[in-house]
């Protein structure tokens, strides 16, 4: 008798129990997994656009920071991305050491995208007259998909299908 009564307790609690079915959760998961799955692509191409509008936006801020160091050493452009970075130790801007740009880009690595900087145009007095700036994703197709290009005429170049050059078409600017 004693058991019986347990019985009818316990089938009592579980007609009243409150709670999810199986079929209800894998619903949601499933609800959850077509959204993520419409949402990520979206969220990459986005991050993309930005990557590469940083990109254009930090060869503009390098080819600036090459007139100024130009301007205000009288030594030609720097040799390195590192001389127009900060200085180390709250020391005062030099030659060396201009802090026209920041030290993320001064290393080379920015937003996705990797800075190739090569001096050019050396002169009789050991000056660099001319430079040459490659931005490339640093993983194509994930971190971007336009190569750029500038130079000390300051005009950015873009390529889709590899490293840009000076023969590629200017980026509207």
């Amino acid at each position: 008798m004693r058991f019986e009564t347990r019985a009818r307790k316990g089938a009592t609690l579980r007609k009243n129990a409150c709670g999810f079915s199986l079929i209800e959760l894998l619903i949601v998961v499933a609800i959850i997994l077509i959204i993520t799955a419409i949402a990520i692509p979206n969220f990459m191409r986005s991050r993309m656009a930005a990557n590469q509008a940083s990109a254009v936006q930090s060869l503009r801020v390098i080819n600036t920071a090459e007139v100024t160091y130009s301007s205000t050493y009288q030594v030609g452009y720097s040799s390195t991305l590192a001389q127009l970075g900060p200085p180390t130790g709250g020391a005062a801007p030099s030659k060396s050491s201009a802090d026209l740009i920041d030290g993320v880009l001064a290393a080379g690595d920015k937003s996705g995208y990797s800075y190739v900087y090569s001096p050019a145009l050396l002169d009789a007095s050991g000056f660099y007259n001319g430079y040459v700036l490659n931005g490339d994703p640093t993983v194509p197709g994930s971190t971007g998909t336009a190569y750029y290009f500038t130079d000390q005429t300051g005009v950015i170049r873009a390529s889709i299908s590899g490293p840009a050059t000076a023969s590629d078409s200017p980026v509207a600017q």
